[in-house]
C-alpha cells in the first residue's frame, strides 16, 4: 500500500448542542453504515455519547456543540464524540444498579463496544468506541 493511502474512510459532523441533534447524529451514522452488521450498535453508541455530551458538558449550554467522527475500515468501525468540556472531570464508566435512572450510558457503551477510550483535553473530552468486525480481535465479552 502506498504511504499516503488508506483503506479507512472517515466522516465528520458538527452539531449544535440541542437535544434534537442526537437523533440527527444517529440517522447520519445509520446512513454511513447502511448494510454493515455493526450499524445498530454504532447508532446506539452515538446516541448515548451525543446525549451525554449535551446533558453533562458545556455542549448543552448556549452556543455549545458536539462533534462526531465515524471511521470505517474492513476490520473496525470507530465512533468518536467530542464535547465542549466545561466539567471538572472526564467521562468515566460507572456501574450503576438496574434501577438507576442516570449514569448508565457510558457503562452500556463499554458493554456494546469492544474498546472505549476517553481522551481529556483543555478543549473538551473525546470518547471513542471501537467495534470490531471480528470479535476475536478485541476479546469482546460474551453478551
Amino acid at each position: 500500500m502506498h504511504e499516503y493511502t488508506s483503506t479507512a474512510r472517515v466522516w465528520g459532523l458538527s452539531c449544535p448542542g440541542f437535544p434534537e441533534e442526537v437523533s440527527r447524529a444517529r440517522r447520519w451514522t445509520r446512513d454511513i453504515l447502511r448494510g454493515s452488521p455493526l450499524a445498530e450498535d454504532a447508532e446506539l453508541i452515538v446516541s448515548e455519547l451525543s446525549a451525554n455530551a449535551i446533558l453533562h458538558t458545556a455542549s448543552g449550554k448556549e452556543y455549545g456543540s458536539f462533534h462526531l467522527a465515524v471511521a470505517v475500515s474492513a476490520q473496525v468501525v470507530a465512533v468518536s464524540v467530542t464535547d465542549d468540556g466545561g466539567t471538572g472531570t472526564a467521562p468515566k464508566v460507572e456501574h450503576q444498579g438496574q434501577d438507576a435512572e442516570h449514569g448508565r450510558g457510558l457503562g452500556m457503551v463499554s458493554v456494546i463496544a469492544h474498546r472505549v477510550v476517553v481522551h481529556d483535553s483543555a478543549q473538551g473530552h473525546t470518547v471513542t468506541a471501537e467495534l470490531y468486525a471480528d470479535a476475536r480481535l478485541g476479546g469482546h465479552p460474551c453478551r
